[in-house]
């Protein structure tokens, strides 16, 4: 891969989506592609859309709890491996299926994320200032919101 000039044209996204995503294993990825000569990753997520074809509604916590895990790696990588985050919003997977997590719904969902994201973690502060940006009483994360 370094004597294919690849790692000057381009700069890998690693995609994961899961709850519990093995941080040292992306940690790992993440040292291969600079020992090959990228000199930056991105990381991929998402805040809907990838727990299921057929979900409604957006479950808060398994987004949240990928975010967390990536913000792990991040903090674990070599330092300035990082470009940036795609928070990706999916809502169909594929052409011919019907739309799942429709983005009205998966809104709360966002804004944890990003806010996650955006103070390095989630804590009771971070719940407040969502809750407030969103005008709701109490924002459920572990249960589907409505």
């Amino acid at each position: 891969l370094s004597e294919s000039g690849v790692p000057q044209l381009v700069q890998p996204m690693i995609w994961d989506y899961a709850a519990d995503l093995d941080v040292e294993g992306k940690v790992r990825l993440v040292e291969k592609y600079c020992r090959c000569g990228f000199s930056k990753v991105w990381f991929a997520s998402a805040f809907k859309g990838a727990t299921g074809a057929n979900q409604s509604l957006t479950l808060i916590g398994h987004h949240l709890r990928n975010h967390l895990r990536w913000l792990e790696v991040a903090r674990n990588s070599p330092p300035d491996a990082l470009e940036g985050i795609a928070l990706t919003g999916w809502q169909r997977y594929d052409h011919f299926s019907v739309l799942c997590e429709l983005l009205p719904v998966a809104i709360p969902s966002l804004a944890v994320c990003l806010q996650a994201l955006t103070n390095g973690g989630y804590s009771e502060e971070v719940k407040a200032t969502v809750e407030k940006l969103l005008g709701i009483s109490n924002l459920e994360t572990e249960t589907f919101m409505r």
